[in-house]
């Protein structure tokens, strides 16, 4: 499997913007879809965002779309989380995923994922 390491996360206010990185290690990155999933307190934890293993298709939720960019770095293992204007709503903390020869849409589903990072918080102040 492969193993994740998120970071990025901090706190911001309203409006503002955060990049999260995932750095993969292990077995074959580029056969795994990525994606990230947020939860927050009291929540259960939710999709956001995902992209293929080539980066020809992402995925992303309703809630982040026109705010939130997946991409992904194969020649350095890495997957990024572009996150603009955001909300206190979007406060949570958010975890790194990997679905091994999966879709940016089957990422959608988390019974389907293979691997988590630790999670990074995100606190967004009003």
């Amino acid at each position: 499997q492969v193993q994740l390491v998120d970071s990025g996360g901090g706190l911001v206010q309203a409006g503002g913007s955060l990049r999260l990185s995932c750095a993969a290690s292990g077995r074959a990155f580029s056969n795994y879809a990525m994606g990230w999933y947020r939860q927050a307190p009291g929540k259960e934890r939710e999709f956001v965002a995902a992209i293929s293993w080539n980066g020809g298709t992402t995925n992303t939720a309703d809630s982040v779309k026109g705010r939130f960019t997946i991409s992904r770095d194969n020649a350095k293992n890495m997957v990024y989380l572009q996150m603009n204007s955001l909300k206190p709503e979007d406060t949570a903390v958010y975890f790194c995923a990997a679905e091994w020869f999966g879709t940016a849409q089957t990422m959608s589903i988390m019974q389907r994922i293979d691997c988590w990072g630790q999670g990074t918080q995100v606190t967004v102040s009003s």
